[in-house]
């Protein structure tokens, strides 16, 4: 596991994500003689405990004296949590993802059926999608709860140390994704909103959000920012924010044009609009998609779908119970 000194009393911990493309979470330690700050923890599994705990024990960490920010509800960000935090321990995010994080949300909100209905509706066959939902990851390893979180959103404050964050709304990857931003430093911890040498996904599963939109509008809020150093939640540490920002803007901009070609030959529901499109996977054929990447792939298609369609691009009809899209033009 690498432990990286990034800044002053400000440290990046590796925590592996064995069997995951990702390969890894960037965790971030930040020291202080009063309250240290862990931002993102890993997935609740042995191995992601068991890298987290060693780092911590050798950068000499209290975890009765440390506070937990997440930035967004994933389990590869938020898994761990519940294993880290003592009783004394506040733990910062915003609203829309805390109810999230513990997979007993569903007993309130009913939103695991929403999500699989709509999947349905969009094509997904329901014997990949029991099987993509057994199996991935975001199920299987999320936090335990109850959890008391301190909820916070734009503008509010966190200070750790000799940083002054500035939390900042970047729904997109999920509904409730924040950042933080120290101003002075030109610092911005990114979580899953800035990714160097991969693209965040930006899915959807539910007619209640333009994603794709909230994402796109999100890059142009930071892009406004001043910003030296990006310290996001996969891979390498990136310094030129606005050159990334226009490269992930452009990626969304080719994706969109990828997917009006896919729509030249009829009406298609997501999943198959998902299924001829190119993925950056080693697999020949949508056929050898483990059912999760088949869900990820799907649910991003579904989110330039429906931007499209807010674009008055694409059109949508309901026909023999799915939704299908097609190119106004057609």
């Amino acid at each position: 596991m690498l432990i990286e000194r990034v800044l002053q009393d400000l440290y990046r911990l590796e925590i592996p994500l064995p069997g995951s493309p990702l390969k890894s979470t960037n965790s971030y330690v930040i020291r202080s003689p009063e309250r240290n700050l862990v931002i993102d923890t890993g997935m609740n599994r042995e191995e992601c405990l068991s890298a987290m705990v060693k780092g911590l024990r050798e950068l000499s960490v209290d975890l009765e004296k440390t506070d937990f920010f997440i930035t967004h509800m994933h389990a590869d960000h938020s898994g761990l949590v519940s294993a880290l935090a003592s009783k004394g321990s506040k733990i910062f995010t915003s609203l829309p993802d805390s109810v999230m994080i513990c997979p007993v949300v569903d007993t309130v909100s009913g939103w695991y059926k929403k999500m699989t209905d709509f999947a349905l509706l969009n094509g997904f066959p329901e014997e990949v999608l029991q099987d993509a939902l057994r199996l991935h990851p975001g199920f299987r390893y999320s936090a335990t709860g109850p959890l008391e979180f301190n909820i916070v959103g734009d503008k509010d404050v966190i200070i750790a140390g000799d940083y002054t964050f500035t939390c900042v709304e970047t729904p997109g990857h999920t509904w409730g994704h924040l950042c933080l931003y120290d101003k002075d430093k030109k610092l911005l911890v990114a979580g899953d909103h800035i990714l160097n040498d991969i693209t965040p996904n930006i899915s959807v599963w539910s007619d209640e959000k333009n994603s794709l939109k909230e994402y796109l509008d999100s890059l142009d809020k930071i892009r406004a920012l001043e910003v030296s150093l990006v310290l996001p939640g996969h891979r390498n540490l990136i310094e030129d924010c606005r050159g990334r920002i226009d490269e992930l803007k452009e990626h969304h901009r080719q994706r969109g044009g990828e997917i009006l070609s896919v729509l030249q030959g009829g009406p298609l529901d997501a999943y198959r609009v998902a299924s001829a499109m190119s993925w950056d996977l080693t697999y020949n054929s949508w056929e050898q998609f483990p059912s999760p990447q088949k869900w990820f792939a799907t649910g991003e298609a579904v989110a330039h779908l429906i931007y499209l369609e807010g674009e008055g691009r694409v059109l949508r009809k309901f026909a023999n119970g799915r939704i299908l899209f097609s190119n106004r033009d057609r």
